[in-house]
């Protein structure tokens, strides 16, 4: 029985119903919430120029970011994670007009050898060479949370796109048992969206060691101002460890 049990939590039927019920729910909480969007004045220029730009948040927040597609007529990419979880949160997604890149953000140590990262890296540099948006969370996918590793910052100085920093919020949440505390946004709630700016500039290519961790360190800093400022705007304190 436990076999069995496995073998149905890992077949494709069951990984797509997964899918559409997480893009049915974010649905959900969208129609029947109020969204306020704020510091969307730091991605107008951004969305009017020819290049592309990389637009980072928090893995905890990854749910209702899809929704936001709709502000830009740019094409919008997302670096999905390879495992499996990754699939059904992409094929999530891809209903809101995201398309996929999958693999993992960079490991220094790993030099974007393993899990997909070569792929993923050019697939990106490319992407953003376009002018398209690409999507990464700095700290997936498995952490530790709220904690930026290198792979946006080497990203940014491969192709010399900016980083711009974003996340939402919701005064109705739970905040689920995962390694990141995901937070999992509840219908009939007051919600906002927050842009934190400006651009975070990309390091100039070779830029050394030092200056690497000094943009990752600004990239960090950023995304939690965008995370705690949409927090109190829906009356939550910064990162609530309340439930509800």
């Amino acid at each position: 029985m436990a076999s069995l049990g496995k073998r149905i939590l890992k077949s494709a039927f069951v990984a797509g119903l997964a899918s559409a019920l997480i893009g049915l729910y974010i649905r959900l909480v969208f129609r029947t919430s109020r969204f306020d969007v704020i510091g969307w004045d730091h991605a107008d220029p951004l969305l009017a120029g020819e290049k592309g730009f990389i637009l980072a948040f928090w893995h905890q927040r990854l749910l209702m970011g899809a929704v936001m597609r709709r502000e830009t007529q740019k094409p919008v990419y997302m670096l999905i994670s390879a495992h499996r979880d990754g699939a059904i949160i992409a094929n999530a997604v891809k209903a809101f007009g995201i398309e996929l890149i999958r693999g993992s953000s960079a490991n220094p140590k790993k030099k974007f050898k393993e899990k997909g990262g070569a792929p993923a890296l050019a697939q990106m540099i490319a992407a953003l060479g376009e002018g398209a948006i690409v999507g990464m969370t700095p700290d997936g996918p498995r952490g530790p949370s709220r904690k930026a590793q290198l792979g946006v910052v080497r990203l940014a100085e491969l192709s010399g796109a900016p980083i711009l920093a974003g996340a939402f919020s919701t005064s109705r949440a739970l905040r689920l048992n995962t390694w990141d505390r995901f937070f999992l946004a509840l219908p009939f709630s007051r919600g906002a969206f927050v842009v934190a700016g400006p651009a975070i500039p990309a390091p100039l290519r070779g830029a050394d060691a030092a200056k690497l961790d000094a943009v990752r360190l600004e990239v960090e800093g950023a995304l939690d101002r965008a995370a705690d400022a949409a927090d109190r705007l829906v009356g939550r304190s910064p990162d609530a460890r309340e439930i509800g």
